[in-house]
């Protein structure tokens, strides 16, 4: 019996790959043994720890390990889903992603345009070094500087909204505050990271255009509007689409050393709770579910916004 043509041609295209594969290998054998430390530590740290999921579909105990732990299927995400604690959980982990989002993410794009425009290298430069610096101090130190800073004990703040006859602000204690601190450090932190990435996205625009849209009589404005934004556009899309599998994160170390009990309400996100919950409680089955919960939602958001992108702007991450 003749098979189709399809079967034919899929089976002819799957040789020639193999044949040329096997070749590539056999004349760069070195750039593939490269791969070999960074394919190793994807699987042991990445894909083996994934077999601790089945712990959310058990009962776990830590004396009986996994494999000897009973099963009670989805019970586990009953109770997560039905949890009124976890409710307000999910709803401060949205809203501060979203702060975030709408905040944060164009900020280092007009940033790194505003700079992109400067002639001066040298002050350049010096911006974008002190712009960049905070990047590399750990959370713990980020912590300490906003809190001796917006302290109601003599911090910088609090000291000019006396001097200006206002009271002073419990920026740590206040909840209708506090998500504004969490913006503002997170802000003040990452935007350097994010202007490098821009700026390294404006060395793909050619020159050309910018000198033919001068010799059309367009302003600065235009030229960052009709070429610089669609210049950077691919980059962009990238950026926002990875942001989109961390919208259920929400800054989990940050917001662990800068929250207190007195505005949990406000800012205990799933990253928190889980920390709180399974080191805290020792539930840890629970937690592993909740951990569950927020991989496949990042997961669905990051195909969906990739769709989306592909669809309707014709440019994607694949």
């Amino acid at each position: 019996m003749r098979q189709p043509a399809s079967e034919v041609n899929v089976s002819r295209s799957k040789q020639s790959y193999s044949r040329q594969l096997r070749s590539d290998i056999r004349k760069d054998w070195d750039l593939y043994l490269l791969l070999v430390p960074g394919i190793l530590f994807v699987l042991l740290f990445k894909y083996t720890p994934m077999y601790g999921l089945v712990i959310a579909f058990k009962d776990f105990n830590i004396f009986d390990g996994m494999a000897a732990s009973p099963w009670v299927g989805l019970e586990h995400f009953k109770k997560l889903f039905t949890s009124q604690e976890f409710g307000g959980v999910f709803v401060n982990t949205l809203i501060i992603s979203l702060l975030k989002i709408v905040i944060l993410f164009p900020l280092p794009i007009v940033v790194a345009i505003l700079m992109n425009e400067m002639k001066n290298m040298l002050f350049k430069r010096t911006i974008q070094t002190v712009i960049y610096l905070p990047h590399f101090l750990s959370w713990v130190i980020v912590s300490g500087i906003f809190i001796d800073l917006l302290s109601t004990n003599g911090g910088l703040v609090n000291k000019v909204l006396i001097s200006l006859g206002l009271e002073q602000i419990a920026f740590f204690m206040d909840s209708s505050v506090f998500r504004s601190v969490l913006v503002t450090s997170a802000g003040w932190k990452e935007t350097g990271w994010g202007i490098i990435v821009y700026l390294a996205a404006f060395s793909t625009i050619d020159p050309q255009l910018y000198e033919a849209a001068k010799m059309d009589g367009a302003g600065r404005l235009k030229q960052i509007w009709h070429i610089t934004l669609p210049g950077i556009l691919p980059t962009i899309l990238l950026m926002f689409i990875l942001r989109l599998g961390s919208v259920l994160e929400a800054g989990t170390e940050q917001i662990l050393v800068m929250y207190n009990p007195t505005v949990y309400n406000v800012s205990d996100v799933i990253g928190t709770f889980v920390y709180r919950m399974g080191l805290g409680n020792q539930d840890y089955s629970f937690t592993t579910a909740v951990g569950l919960f927020e991989s496949v939602i990042a997961f669905t958001l990051v195909i969906t916004g990739n769709h989306l992108s592909r669809r309707y702007l014709q440019r994607g991450i694949w």
